[in-house]
């Protein structure tokens, strides 16, 4: 049987191809020398240490996404595939990632627990406590000596110095660190002094920033039955604790800011609620006076004096009323009466005597015919004035 023969672009293709099935991806650490970056926006360079070196390429889809300019010289950790260039025939290492040596180890390290915590559920929102309002205690752990204790000290003085604050002295820097402040979160804890935790410190680096980048400070932090805030280093720095935390704030004046009141705010909304109260209080009184004036003017309406004067005005109106009709009906009949005495008048006997007749009476009757006397009969004549005795000596028919 022949066997087979390889053109070089094909050995050169299936070399490739083998070493891109068999090695997956994989960090190298090493110092870059030779390092170019032509217009195409790839870079090229060679990854060496003191016994061997290999050839690197990271294409521009990549680098973009690298934070730092590379140069010769530079130790470094990379993350990519191995390949090989069929053109020449040169193996090398396609970069994906690519970080400075120190830096870059951390980094891993950061991004792996973060990973590992995150699927634990530790950064979940379920697990985030309330903070209070108004605290009655803040709890502090960090250095009692660095600048961070200064500017929270400073900012809680100012916006609500009615607050105590208790101060858990804790390593914040170096190996010993971690387990320190794991220490203090516990301890607050036991004593339950406080009902807000504040985990603090300056800014730095990577590598002084780690102690909060550790494992057991995270599961204390997770454990703190007290609600607690991060604030370490600046606003660009995160640390594992700021994900556990019930809230994290960018530095450690912030989150003195973010675990009080402010003074003046709540000076501003009292001086607001009073200044609302006294109208509402002023509308409720004025509301008040006029009940009242309607009550009183009701109870005046119903008081017996009341009613007892207007029944006393009621008889008075009747009185006057009954002396009207009266004196109606009186002058009424006065002048029917003087009417029928005119009338009277008129038919009086009186009358004709004045008119210069007589009335003659018999036994004071009076007499109307001659035949009702007789010759010698004593009668009796009524003049207008006066009256004589008179003796029938002649009748006449």
């Amino acid at each position: 049987m022949t066997e087979a023969i390889y053109t070089v672009s094909q050995l050169n293709r299936e070399a490739r191809i083998l070493l891109e099935t068999q090695f997956p991806s994989l960090w190298v650490e090493g110092e870059i020398s030779n390092f170019v970056a032509p217009g195409s926006g790839h870079w090229y360079f060679s990854l060496k240490d003191s016994n061997a070196q290999i050839r690197c390429a990271c294409f521009k889809p990549f680098n973009k996404f690298i934070k730092f300019l590379p140069k010769d010289g530079t130790q470094v950790v990379v993350k990519g595939r191995i390949s090989l260039y069929e053109g020449r025939g040169d193996f090398q290492l396609i970069v994906e990632t690519l970080e400075e040596a120190g830096l870059g180890k951390l980094q891993r390290a950061f991004e792996e627990l973060k990973q590992k915590l995150a699927k634990m559920g530790l950064f979940d929102a379920a697990h985030k406590k309330a903070l209070p309002a108004f605290p009655k205690c803040i709890g502090v752990i960090t250095s009692p000596t660095g600048a961070a204790i200064r500017d929270i000290l400073n900012i809680l003085k100012r916006r609500f110095p009615a607050v105590p604050v208790i101060i858990y002295p804790t390593l914040v820097q170096g190996e010993t660190a971690a387990p320190t402040i794991v220490q203090s979160i516990e301890t607050a804890n036991k004593r339950k002094e406080c009902d807000v935790l504040l985990l603090a410190r300056g800014g730095g680096s990577l590598e002084d920033l780690w102690p909060f980048n550790e494992e057991m400070v995270a599961y204390a932090i997770h454990k703190s039955a007290i609600p607690l805030v991060t604030g370490i280093g600046h606003e660009i720095d995160f640390t594992i604790a700021d994900f556990v935390a019930d809230l994290r704030a960018p530095t450690p004046s912030a989150a003195a800011e973010l675990v009080t009141p402010d003074k003046t705010e709540l000076l501003n909304r009292l001086k607001h609620q009073r200044q609302r109260l006294m109208q509402l209080f002023k509308q409720q009184l004025q509301h008040l006076k006029q009940n009242l004036t309607w009550i009183t003017k009701h109870l005046q309406q119903q008081h017996p004096k009341t009613r007892l004067r207007e029944k006393a005005q009621l008889l008075d109106l009747m009185q006057m009323e009954i002396t009207r009709c009266y004196y109606l009906v009186f002058n009424r009949n006065q002048n029917k009466l003087g009417e029928l005495a005119a009338k009277l008048d008129a038919l009086s006997p009186l009358a004709t005597l004045q008119r210069g007749f007589s009335i003659t009476t018999k036994a004071n009757r009076v007499l109307f015919n001659t035949k009702e006397v007789s010759l010698g009969d004593k009668i009796q004549v009524k003049l207008h004035q006066g009256q004589l005795g008179c003796k029938v000596v002649e009748i006449e028919n």
